[in-house]
């Protein structure tokens, strides 16, 4: 169940993972790979490393200064920590997070800012991926008569929606989202998932999520962390029907968490 060899077909490699901050240590022993074009969900209580997790894999956590971090984590096979830098690493490995946070301008530049960024000029190339990133994450035919105005008009699932939209623009790898569904209504829930199932087409999926149902909804396997540590990542259907580690039923049918 633990890889302890990369494959080509794997976009994300983790072998014996261990992060700290200071005293604390948040993950311990992590190995798992997260196949390409694949929703991996990840589920667990409260403080069991799940967001630790994530934020490592973009190197996020490297803001905190008594972070600490062993072992390995391969990006399509190169070591993210000595061989890709952290501008590249998070271009191609992009992160939604739970609280959308929109950039004060308008709906087309906050899609266009990272190709902007990154280079991109031509108003024809930058109209054509907005379009095509607000199309993937299901909100081009909400917003297409409004690209002008103020990205601060939109509802909360469509700011969620136009995150999301924001992360493909710049041509991510594997995108990482944290409990994206948290504040939002079941409707708008509904179509964030539809644009994740979507999106897996393209891109390599790792979800985070303290709702057991989504993860059974959307994800092709589950891992279940349990106080910094992988208790068991399988298959979803077998998993939440007939989870190997007594921890992990208790968990899914709510005895805890």
């Amino acid at each position: 169940m633990v890889e302890t060899q990369p494959h080509v077909e794997e976009d994300i490699f983790c072998r014996d993972l261990h992060v700290q901050f200071g005293e604390h240590r948040a993950l311990t022993g992590i190995s798992l790979s997260v196949h390409h074009g694949e929703i991996l969900g990840i589920i667990g209580p409260a403080n069991s490393g799940k967001t630790t997790f994530l934020r490592t894999l973009n190197r996020l956590n490297e803001r905190e200064r008594s972070f600490r971090v062993q072992g390995t984590v391969l990006l399509k096979g190169a070591d993210i920590f000595s061989q890709i830098d952290t501008a590249t690493l998070r271009k191609r490995v992009g992160m939604i997070f739970a609280l959308p946070i929109p950039l004060p301008m308008t709906i087309f530049d906050n899609v266009a800012y990272g190709p902007r960024m990154h280079g991109i000029s031509s108003r024809a190339t930058l109209e054509g991926i907005v379009e095509k990133s607000l199309q993937q994450a299901f909100l081009w035919d909400e917003v297409k008569d409004r690209l002008n105005e103020s990205a601060f008009k939109l509802s909360g699932g469509q700011q969620q929606r136009l995150c999301i939209a924001r992360t493909l623009a710049v041509g991510p790898d594997v995108i990482l989202y944290d409990e994206p569904c948290s504040g939002l209504d079941p409707i708008s829930t509904a179509r964030v998932e539809e644009s994740m199932i979507e999106l897996k087409k393209s891109y390599t999926i790792i979800l985070v999520t303290n709702n057991v149902k989504q993860a059974s909804r959307v994800s092709d396997r589950t891992a279940f962390f349990l106080m910094g540590e992988l208790v068991e990542i399988g298959d979803t259907g077998a998993l939440f029907t007939g989870p190997l580690d007594r921890r992990t039923e208790e968990y899914i049918s709510g005895r805890f968490g």
